[in-house]
């Protein structure tokens, strides 16, 4: 439909259709494209000043209407009993609308003066009457609550499930939901907190054994709200998509594009092709293909499937499973880069000089079709002489020419200098029931290295072309540490004898020196950590404010769009800019740029947090076999209540209470991170090396509880006090103990 549709229209559409009412959906609904939309903008802001529509954030409703989705004031029953709201959120000329609340079995109890978000419909026939249903009470506690169900006399209780937590839940009779004594719950809080005795919750959902193995992922999951089940709708629309064909794409299937990802991995979203320059201009260079999976032509804007990536905002990773951002039709199929397979792909060529320096690039949407899929294990074994039978093929015509790409591409790097931490990744085995079998440090190949590097280069293209075509983008930014996180990592550095310049701009070569004095000396992992905690959060902005930490300047997710949100939307960019087709960048894209950008910066961080406690859990499983036994370590962290401990076989953090230290008072200094013994004058600080007794070791909150036996090869002086913290601290009574205390704090001041 071409035709803009009439005031009557657009006002019965908006009627008829309260949850569908921006501007780009009423456009959708008439058919309305390209500068007709102007005209449907023009009407819009007429029936807005003529009082029809009300514009609330970027849907428009009528007037005298409710929004469908609601905050209500809870009035009270009529007469009948029936219970009745008021609106919030009212700004219509008319009388208020009556609303009554439709409460559905399972919903709490609502007394008057409670606020709730709803859902409100509109009564055909019925005047100004609404009903509504309940979605969440407003004020009491709306986050749901993970524990252990414990039956008891009447009801119940629930156990916390968080690591250092001693809360407990009381369940009413009848608002355990069916649970079993020892089940894990989800539920959530009823009613206002009670000024005295425990907080009442009711039983939402009964998540099974908490001691299983599998329950351990699934409790961060819906500790920290990770949508972890795909609507129907989602998944009816993945299920009808169809493979790409060549139509209005470049045939990439002849290019040797290799994938090379970890053996274990279910989805092939990047691969790769490099070969010799043979332009004489351009002796010694090469021309290397990075493509990366089309998942913008099977997720448009305002879909089922692009809101509810939306929503997820990236994919989450646990050690036995993932929550992916895509359904599985796309992430494991369509969207995946499968060997033998043609696949549709935005793909960018670029050619670098014999030292690495970018030349030129440019980007092509084409179709590929992927000889091999390789893991890093194998693609590395093959270069160090030992091939198997999939990559031996190809080691000359493929693996060969991408190390020598490689190798231009390390030169340029040592000139830009990007941050060079040195923190193993450690790895969690887990065998098919879900125990942990073991605990390794991951290890790290030329081959990782090799695809992180053409990765980078490729994110850099992307976002220098859209720069260049003045196409908005959500940037990768990384910002500079703050002056008081410098200023702590420089006193760090100088308690360990080591120097980090000061009184110039600061730039990631200078940290690199400090990493560099550091490595193969006892404090290399204190200052790793130490720099690591120096940096801030990288985010997502439509602002370029450079990556600090890549030393870019320029720097967009390009080259993750299965598992990214981010990149999906420089996807759409790319193809808006090239006109490659109508799945591109919306102007409604454009539009929320920013609040897209604080969203998925958001759901990046929740996932790193769940991952972080499920690994934290698995770990205690893991150690939960070894109780009792004595194990070396790293002190990470001094806090008033005690000391954090990294242990060296595991990577796990555990923390020895300050209570079990001895009978002394510690006195806790802040500014130096340090406790020290009232009269032994012995100093515990940040980088120690210890020796430790495991306590205990909790799966359900990842709770690992240590003793300390030795610190820095010393046994741990007790002291005598028996009144531990009262008065001010005693003098030290034992020279050698004061001579051992000089020494320590000599060596181990620490700041912040």
């Amino acid at each position: 439909m071409n035709k803009t549709p009439s005031k009557s229209a657009i006002l019965q559409w908006i009627t008829d259709n309260p949850a569908l009412t921006a501007k780009r959906e009423i456009a959708k609904a008439f058919g309305i494209k390209g500068a007709a939309r102007i005209d449907l903008k023009r009407i819009l802001k007429e029936l807005e000043a003529e009082g029809h529509l009300q514009k609330r954030k970027k849907t428009f409703r009528e007037r005298d209407s409710l929004p469908p989705v609601s905050v209500l004031q809870i009035i009270g029953p009529d007469k009948d009993g029936d219970l009745e709201a008021r609106a919030m959120e009212w700004e219509g000329d008319g009388p208020e609308p009556q609303i009554l609340v439709i409460p559905k079995s399972g919903d709490k109890a609502l007394g008057a003066g409670d606020r709730i978000l709803a859902r409100v419909s509109k009564l055909k026939g019925a005047g100004n009457l609404y009903e509504a249903r309940l979605i969440r009470h407003i004020g009491a506690n709306p986050e749901r609550i993970i524990g252990v169900f414990r039956q008891g006399h009447e009801g119940g209780r629930i156990l916390p499930v968080d690591k250092g937590a001693s809360k407990e839940w009381l369940v009413p009779a009848g608002a355990s939901n069916g649970a079993k004594d020892g089940e894990l719950v989800e539920a959530e809080l009823t009613g206002s907190k009670a000024r005295m005795g425990l907080p009442r919750a009711q039983v939402v959902t009964r998540l099974g054994d908490p001691s299983a193995p599998k329950a351990v992922s699934l409790i961060a999951i819906h500790q920290h709200g990770i949508p972890d089940h795909f609507p129907d709708e989602v998944i009816a629309e993945a299920d009808k998509k169809e493979p790409a064909g060549l139509n209005g794409r470049t045939d990439l299937r002849d290019v040797p594009l290799v994938t090379i990802d970890p053996a274990d991995a279910r989805d092939h979203d990047d691969a790769c092709y490099a070969q010799a320059d043979t332009d004489p201009a351009n002796a010694g260079g090469h021309i290397l293909w990075v493509a990366i999976a089309d998942v913008a032509h099977y997720v448009t804007p305002g879909s089922e499937l692009d809101r509810e990536a939306r929503n997820r905002g990236n994919s989450s990773y646990f050690p036995d499973r993932v929550v992916p951002m895509l359904p599985d039709r796309l992430s494991g199929d369509l969207c995946s880069l499968h060997e033998g397979v043609s696949r549709a792909c935005i793909a960018v060529r670029i050619v670098i000089d014999s030292e690495g320096n970018k030349l030129r690039h440019e980007f092509l949407r084409g179709l590929m079709k992927s000889p091999a899929s390789l893991n890093y294990t194998e693609v590395q074994q093959a270069m160090d002489g030992n091939p198997n039978e999939k990559t031996a093929p190809l080691v000359s015509s493929v693996l060969r020419p991408l190390y020598a790409a490689y190798a231009a591409l390390k030169k340029a790097r040592a000139i830009r200098q990007p941050l060079e931490l040195d923190l193993p990744e450690r790895k969690i085995i887990l065998d098919d029931d879900g125990n942990v079998t073991s605990v390794a440090f991951a290890e790290r190949f030329d081959a990782h290295r090799l695809i992180e590097e053409f990765m980078v280069l490729a994110n850099v293209c992307a976002a220098e072309t859209l720069i260049e075509k003045k196409q908005p983008l959500l940037f990768r930014v990384h910002e500079e540490p703050a002056q008081e996180k410098l200023n702590a990592l420089r006193e760090t550095a100088e308690a360990a004898g080591l120097t980090l310049p000061k009184g110039q701009v600061l730039q990631t070569r200078h940290l690199n020196q400090l990493l560099k004095q550091a490595a193969d000396t006892d404090e290399s992992e204190l200052i790793n950590i130490s720099t690591l905690r120096s940096m801030t959060q990288a985010y997502y902005a439509p602002e370029n404010f450079g990556h600090f930490g890549l030393a870019l300047r320029n720097y967009g997710h390009f080259t993750s769009p299965i598992r990214r949100y981010a990149d999906l939307i420089v996807h759409r960019a790319l193809i808006t800019a090239h006109g490659w087709g109508k799945d591109g960048l919306t102007q409604a894209d454009a539009d929320g740029l920013k609040e897209t950008g604080e969203h998925i910066s958001q759901t990046e961080r929740r996932s790193m947090v769940a991952e972080r406690d499920t690994t934290d859990r698995y770990l205690a499983a893991f150690l939960s076999e070894h109780v009792g036994e004595e194990m070396g370590g790293r002190i990470s962290g001094v806090v008033k209540f005690g000391v954090f401990v990294k242990l060296d076989a595991t990577g796990a953090d555990g923390l020895i209470p300050v209570r079990s230290l001895g009978r002394e008072y510690f006195n806790f200094d802040a500014d130096s991170s340090t406790l020290m013994g009232s009269e032994s004058g012995v100093m515990i600080g940040l980088g120690m090396r210890v020796t430790v007794k495991l306590a205990s070791a909790t799966p359900q909150t990842g709770g690992v509880e240590l003793e300390l036996l030795t610190l820095d090869g010393n046994e741990l002086p007790r002291g005598g006090g028996s009144q531990r913290g009262r008065g001010k601290p005693a003098k030290r009574k034992m020279v050698s103990a004061k001579r051992k205390a000089d020494k320590v704090k000599r060596k181990v001041k620490r700041t912040r």
